[in-house]
């Protein structure tokens, strides 16, 4: 069933913060319907969130008739329901609106707006809400099932787009392939994954795995990376994803023009071929993985300087560089599946 989504991202409307909302703009646009800030009121999301093109932003929940589901559309760190918010989910309850949240806290465990939703008969959905408990096992891997994992050198860089403009551009070429899912974006997406971030940590691989065993009937899968290795608040889950989903090959995405931690600007970023390095080392631990394509977000710099970096990267690293949203995934899709194809990763083991 087709959703009708309003997202919400009243003060937090840039692609950083609102990146599940400018995820379901990119992914799911004939679903999005309206955004939500009435800051911004009367202009297009395309302005502030680098997606959705002519989408209106809106004041007024009125605004958006037929509308049957309001997204909390930001990201923010530790996940919290801005104060603000409040009367306008209860006001989208009322109007019989159902509730998608990838937050950390938990609108259905929020008593008023589970009471309220109970009565009106709507349903709120909590995409990082689980239960799972089950740690890796490291057997029934598929040996036929060609592994590729999104990694990054910090945290919202790109690494689900990149996986989509690869797997979908796989799709076009015939090849039988599926995007795995492991945070809030990729789920409301791709309507299947699991919330790795938000899985006791005993557990974490063990659900990462899981995705690969439930999804390793494709010729090949892409697992959505998630923060970075040095990432001081975040590199937990990616080594955990990373042990978890056993890749074959790596795509190593990079903001041109950061060279600090997100969020933590005393933080210096090593540099690229460091990073490569490290996750290749973590990555092979029980099996050789290696990287073969750069995905490089060019969004902070003008499309010369991107080009110049993007040849300097190049040149030093020995492997495509890829801008997937100025200039497409084409190379990157090609360089998968030109590793598919040789199959020297089927000597890797499992």
């Amino acid at each position: 069933m087709t959703r009708k989504m309003v997202l919400l991202t009243w003060g937090y409307s840039n692609p950083r913060t609102a990146k599940t909302a400018a995820g379901l703009l990119r992914y799911c646009p004939t679903e999005c319907v309206a955004v939500f800030d009435p800051d911004n009121a009367g202009r297009k999301a395309q302005e502030f969130l680098e997606a959705g093109g002519d989408v209106p932003i809106i004041a007024r929940l009125d605004e958006a008739p037929g509308a049957d589901t309001l997204v909390m559309g930001i990201a923010p760190p530790g996940g919290r329901i801005p104060d603000a918010w409040r009367v306008v989910l209860l006001e989208a309850i009322q109007r019989g609106m159902n509730l998608l949240s990838g937050l950390h806290d938990f609108l259905s465990d929020d008593p008023e707006l589970s009471q309220a939703a109970a009565q009106r008969g709507v349903k709120i959905t909590d995409v990082r809400k689980n239960n799972f408990r089950q740690i890796a096992r490291r057997s029934g891997l598929n040996p036929d099932c060609l592994r590729v994992h999104t990694v990054g050198h910090d945290c919202s860089i790109g690494k689900m787009v990149t996986s989509l403009e690869v797997v979908n551009g796989l799709k076009k070429r015939g090849v039988d392939v599926k995007f795995v899912a492991t945070g809030q974006t990729g789920i409301m997406v791709e309507g299947s994954g699991l919330p790795l971030d938000c899985i006791v940590a005993d557990f974490v691989s063990g659900g990462a795995e899981q995705l690969v065993l439930d999804n390793q009937q494709h010729a090949i899968i892409v697992v959505e990376g998630q923060g970075s290795l040095v990432h001081p608040s975040y590199s937990g889950v990616t080594l955990s994803l990373l042990h978890g989903c056993l890749p074959h090959a790596l795509i190593l995405g990079f903001e041109a023009g950061r060279d600090v931690v997100g969020g933590l600007d005393h933080v210096p970023l090593p540099k690229l071929n460091k990073m490569r390095e490290i996750f290749e080392l973590m990555a092979s631990v029980h099996q050789p993985c290696e990287t073969i394509g750069i995905s490089m977000n060019g969004r902070r710099v003008s499309p010369n300087e991107a080009k110049e970096i993007a040849r300097r990267v190049e040149d030093d690293m020995q492997l495509p560089v890829v801008d997937v949203i100025r200039d497409g995934a084409d190379r990157l899709v090609e360089t998968v599946q030109k590793f598919h194809v040789s199959g020297r990763w089927r000597k890797f083991g499992m």
